[in-house]
């Protein structure tokens, strides 16, 4: 019943101190969708001071579009890309007292390595032999696991899931549920098929959202542990 609640943090529009204190691991934005290396080391201190675990959030390089336009970047320049993001965010974690514990691509990159083998490859091949956050039959899970490296599985509660079990696109109705109670009802349904649920931080109310799915899956028996 151990169960990781994470949120993407450093990417300047969210209350990181606030989802901090709930969350058992945070998704830090490397800086190539955004973040900086100031907010990585204060996102990594305070993570560092409550236990919670690191990942590096990993995205193309493309701030304009927070990494959400997907790209055709040559595998090998992506590998480079990702090393070069986790190398950031390791040496400012290890600074700050604590490590980097896995790598979720962000946005774009996320929904491509779930069925491109090049790009999903170049994502492994760039980080090393860290553990992988991804969404369940991602083609990156599957690789990860092949070549002997621990994989976990993510949930969303507060997005709506195709029929094949991907993410809906943001633009199309149902994408994106704003409703507490219909949040904490998926994240309850969710939380026997994953091994981590996501909570966005990216709307208002995003810390009292997080709070109450924690509290719900608390009462329902679940131990809140981070990656």
């Amino acid at each position: 019943m151990t169960l990781d609640l994470n949120a993407d943090l450093g990417e300047e529009i969210t209350d990181d101190a606030g989802l901090l204190a709930v969350v058992t691991s945070a998704n830090v934005a490397c800086g190539y969708h955004a973040g900086s290396a100031t907010i990585m080391r204060d996102v990594c201190a305070e993570a560092a001071r409550l236990g919670v675990s690191v990942g590096a959030q990993v995205s193309y390089d493309d701030r304009e579009h927070f990494g959400r336009v997907a790209l055709d970047v040559p595998a090998e320049v992506l590998r480079e890309q990702v090393a070069d993001q986790v190398g950031t965010l390791t040496a400012i974690a290890t600074a700050a007292g604590t490590s980097v514990r896995y790598v979720k691509p962000h946005g774009a990159l996320y929904h491509r390595v779930a069925y491109d083998e090049l790009q999903a490859g170049a994502v492994l091949g760039g980080s090393g032999d860290l553990p992988v956050l991804g969404l369940p039959g991602a083609r990156i899970l599957q690789l990860a696991a092949d070549a002997g490296r621990r994989v976990w599985r993510e949930g969303f509660p507060d997005r709506g899931y195709t029929d094949d079990g991907r993410l809906l696109p943001r633009d199309r109705p149902g994408a994106v549920l704003e409703d507490e109670e219909a949040v904490v009802a998926a994240a309850l349904d969710l939380a026997s098929r994953v091994d981590s649920l996501c909570v966005h931080g990216d709307h208002p109310g995003a810390v009292a959202r997080a709070l109450a799915v924690r509290r719900a899956l608390e009462a329902a028996g679940h131990e809140l542990a981070g990656l």
